[in-house]
C-alpha cells in the first residue's frame, strides 16, 4: 500500500554525454512521466517528477534522484532514457512502499543495482534542550 507521502524524482537537465551536446535529462523526464502515468496505479499520484540544472553527477549522465518524506534519498547515474525506464518505474513502485527508503543493492531492479551513486540517509533532526541563562 502506498502511503500519502510526498515522493519526488529529480532529473539533472545539464548532464551531457562526453564529447557531445546531447543533454538526455529532458528526454528522461518526458519518458519517465509518460511511463509512470501509463503504469495505471497510484504511483502517478504519489510522485512529482522535475528537472534541476545540476546534480554534480556530470561524468555519469543521466543523473536522477528519488526523495521521500523521512526516507533515504537515492542518486543514480548512467541512466539511459531509451533503455532504463522500466527499471526506474519499478524502483518508484518499490521506493513508495519502503518505510525508510532503504533497500540493498540486490533488491533494486536491473541496472539500478550497479548505477547507484549514493544513498543519503534521511535527515534526523534532534532538538536539544538549551539552558541559556538570560543576563
Amino acid at each position: 500500500m502506498i502511503t500519502n507521502q510526498n515522493h519526488k524524482i529529480t532529473v539533472c537537465t545539464s548532464c551531457k554525454h562526453k564529447g557531445t551536446d546531447c543533454r538526455p535529462g529532458f528526454e528522461l523526464i518526458e519518458k519517465l512521466r509518460a511511463a509512470i502515468a501509463a503504469a495505471g496505479d497510484a504511483i502517478s499520484e504519489d510522485f512529482e517528477i522535475s528537472g534541476v540544472a545540476c546534480m554534480a553527477g556530470c561524468d555519469r549522465p543521466c543523473t536522477d534522484a528519488y526523495h521521500g518524506s523521512r526516507k533515504a534519498t537515492y542518486l543514480f547515474g548512467d541512466v539511459d532514457p531509451k533503455v532504463d525506464i522500466n527499471d526506474l518505474v519499478t524502483f518508484a513502485r518499490q521506493y513508495a512502499h519502503l518505510h525508510d527508503g532503504s533497500c540493498s543493492s540486490v533488491d533494486r531492479p536491473g541496472k539500478l543495482r550497479k548505477s547507484t551513486l549514493a544513498r543519503v540517509p534521511s535527515a534526523m533532526i534532534a532538538m536539544e534542550a538549551s539552558y541559556v541563562r538570560a543576563s
